[in-house]
């Protein structure tokens, strides 16, 4: 069965590189905290494997079939006096050809079988069919999902001596459990967490602040407890992003916005690294979403958020909109020059080649939706904001009123998307396609993969300038090289970004006014949601425009924006409006967001974040692996951040 292949995607005068500034003793907290995280890096090393799997539990009789990661053995045993052909869907395929697994001979004689073992997936339920072969008559089909390492027998034979063919399945040896590992790292970071949050409270009472006083002195003790990770009361700076350098003047700073950045690029480092080669931390084969498509919409929401905050700030600094513009044009360079050059290639497999240089990636798409973003944005705004009421019938809507030549631009572009995907010709290819080719939609457009803008990216950027392994090869089996990121789907990026821009200036609007702001912000998701609900009739693959992460498709960005909202909402009412939490470890790479993301794809293949394996068919050891090289990646974001080195761009 084809394997999912694992994709891999304060100082104003600094422009590009890293200013370090003043050390800074530790706080209270700090200490207590990174105790913890290093106690949780040791639990994690040397508890996890004690879950380890084994591929050898009840194979005694196919010690010959060396099991992977996601396989099980099944064996058909055949009663048949006729051979008997067996076929494959998974469950996650729509409308998808079935794929032969391979033939099982007649038996010898009645009540004597013959038997043939398989290999079979056990990422998802699968749809066996057994065909006769004289006349390629369906005899039974048996919907199953098999458990990893599992040993499974199938039964073919005739019912009571009848013309009924019977298809059972039987369990030989039980699988093992793979996703007991996950439990227990769960269950340690979570006992973490609640160790953390309970000797915040011990520090925080007055017997323990007077033992401290006592010890070093009151004044010293005072301010360690009160410094950077401390005391609910301290004010943080609104400059939300490090894509623009803050004002001379001090400012609030939203450490929401920094910590939901923050959790964005952790998951987007984990799932990068492997995830655990677990499925739900992949991306997902074609309509639909796990956990590993959620990140990078976010993580272009919250710049658009950071834009916002970012270029109010300066304009209130007296910068003019044409010094800005040429701050943004430069940047988005920048990042554009990053991803082509130095996360695209990999140097290690030979010289750099224009030959097969992809073109389209991760930053390339950052760089583009934010200088469309950040230039709508200098269009329209303004250096002094009020704060908007709600007594008048318009009141609600002002907001968006006061922007409206960027909405209608906006509106536009996504007109210009609709009319692209589902009225450009491709040749030889439905006008209209959104699917994944290959053995979708029965076989019939085996090549016509994205449609409109798998076409767009080949004709523009030609076949050997995108992504040549989509995640769509997995279930849809598709041959024809897709990018993800490509051209069409920038619009729809963009999109995300302005969503994330409106949230930005609800902020600045309502400032200080904390109902109005969760409240609009929770009023945006519902209606998102309703979008999207409308868009997919609630369904995966039956809507009008399903949601699509290798599209990036209109519902796909209404659903992650209405997940913005809903999470960017919970973040900031627990740090800026209770204050109830720091925002750590997540804030510490959301202040260093670029530095860390192009260090985790630059330095991936080197320890300590990746080492040799002794069983790299493992789960275990993949996820232990996995989490290790984020949490090194967290921690040298907080070292970082304890000596004020930030990468600016």
């Amino acid at each position: 069965m084809a394997k999912r292949k694992l994709k891999k995607s304060k100082d104003k005068s600094s422009v590009l590189g890293v200013k370090p500034a003043s050390q800074e003793e530790m706080t209270q907290r700090e200490k207590y905290m990174f105790s913890l995280a290093a106690l949780a890096l040791v639990v994690a090393v040397c508890a996890v494997p004690l879950t380890a799997e084994t591929s050898s539990s009840g194979l005694s009789h196919h010690k010959h079939i060396v099991l992977r990661m996601d396989e099980a053995v099944l064996t058909v045993n055949n009663e048949l006096d006729t051979e008997v052909v067996v076929s494959w869907m998974s469950e996650r395929c729509f409308q998808c050809l079935y794929q032969q697994l391979g033939v099982v001979p007649a038996g010898p004689g009645p009540g004597q079988p013959s038997s043939v073992d398989f290999v079979v997936s056990t990422q998802h339920g699968i749809t066996l069919q057994l065909n006769s072969t004289p006349v390629q008559l369906e005899l039974c089909t048996v919907p199953f999902h098999f458990g990893e390492h599992g040993n499974y027998s199938l039964w073919v034979k005739n019912l009571n001596d009848s013309a009924v063919v019977n298809c059972s399945v039987v369990t030989d040896a039980d699988p093992v459990n793979s996703y007991l590992p996950i439990l227990v790292a769960f269950l340690i970071f979570a006992g973490l967490a609640l160790a953390s949050a309970i000797g915040t409270i011990i520090l925080g009472l007055d017997v323990v602040k007077g033992i401290l006083f006592r010890i070093g002195g009151s004044m010293e003790t005072e301010r360690l407890i009160n410094s950077e990770l401390g005391s609910p009361g301290r004010t943080v700076s609104l400059v939300a992003d490090n894509i623009l350098p803050p004002p001379p003047s001090p400012s609030k700073r939203l450490r929401s916005l920094d910590t939901f950045r923050g959790i964005a690029l952790v998951i987007m480092i984990f799932v990068n690294y492997g995830g655990g080669r677990y499925w739900f931390f992949r991306h997902e084969s074609w309509n639909g979403l796990t956990v590993a498509d959620l990140v990078f919409p976010w993580f272009v929401f919250i710049m658009g958020t950071s834009i916002a905050l970012s270029i109010n700030s300066m304009l209130r600094a007296g910068s003019t909109r044409c010094s800005l513009l040429r701050k943004v044009v430069w940047r988005s360079l920048q990042l554009f020059i990053i991803g082509v050059f130095i996360i695209n290639p990999n140097y290690c497999q030979g010289p750099f080649s224009w030959d097969n240089l992809r073109i389209p990636g991760v930053l390339q798409r950052l760089a583009c939706s934010y200088l469309v973003v950040a230039c709508l944005d200098l269009l329209v705004a303004r250096g002094h904001l009020d704060i908007l009421t709600t007594d008048a019938l318009w009141g609600p809507g002002l907001d968006i009123l006061l922007y409206w030549p960027a909405w209608l631009c906006v509106l536009f572009l996504e007109i210009i998307w609709l009319c692209i995907t589902f009225l450009l010709p491709v040749p030889d290819c439905p006008t209209g396609y959104l699917g994944p080719g290959g053995i979708g939609d029965m076989g019939l457009y085996a090549n016509c993969t994205g449609g409109a803008a798998g076409f767009i990216d080949q004709w523009l950027l030609g076949e050997s300038h995108i992504y040549q392994t989509p995640s769509s090869r997995v279930i849809y089996a598709t041959r024809m090289p897709y990018d993800p990121e490509g051209v069409l789907g920038s619009i729809n990026s963009i999109l995300m970004a302005f969503l994330g821009l409106h949230a930005g200036k609800i902020i600045l609007h309502y400032r200080d006014l904390h109902t109005h702001i969760m409240s609009r912000f929770l009023i945006w998701g519902l209606l998102l949601g309703v979008i999207s609900a409308a868009l997919t009739k609630c369904s995966t693959d039956q809507g009008f425009i399903p949601v699509n992460k290798n599209l990036w498709s209109l519902s796909y960005v209404t659903t992650l924006a209405c997940f913005a909202y809903v999470l960017l909402v919970l973040v900031y009412y627990t740090v800026d409006v209770k204050k109830w939490w720091s925002g750590a470890p997540f804030y510490y790479p959301g202040m260093n967001s670029i530095l860390v993301y192009v260090g985790h794809e630059v330095f991936e293949e080197y320890f300590p974040f990746r080492w040799r394996m002794a069983n790299s068919q493992s789960h275990t050891e993949h996820l232990t692996q996995n989490l290790v090289a984020t949490l090194c990646w967290v921690f040298i974001s907080y070292m970082l951040y304890r000596k004020k080195i930030f990468w600016k761009i």
